[in-house]
């Protein structure tokens, strides 16, 4: 997926990904399209619902994307 988006926006440079894709993955983004991961991360002294830095953003587009009747489940 980073190769069809870095092929299709030229001008992209930052990326931001939930914890889960840590790893070699930050490396090859790197290396292979110049694209730098930015890892948001929970940290582990939270409790309950916290939002996170940039996280909204995501939460935002699939509350647009799910008030649509098509896409709703």
């Amino acid at each position: 997926m980073l190769e069809q988006v870095a092929a299709a926006h030229h001008r992209l440079a930052l990326v931001w990904a939930d914890g889960g894709y840590t790893g070699s993955l930050i490396e090859h983004g790197l290396a292979a399209f110049a694209l730098v991961l930015a890892i948001v991360k929970r940290s582990d002294n939270m409790k309950g619902f916290v939002v996170l830095p940039k996280r909204w953003i995501v939460e935002r587009l699939f509350a647009h994307l799910m008030r649509s009747r098509r896409l709703a489940r």
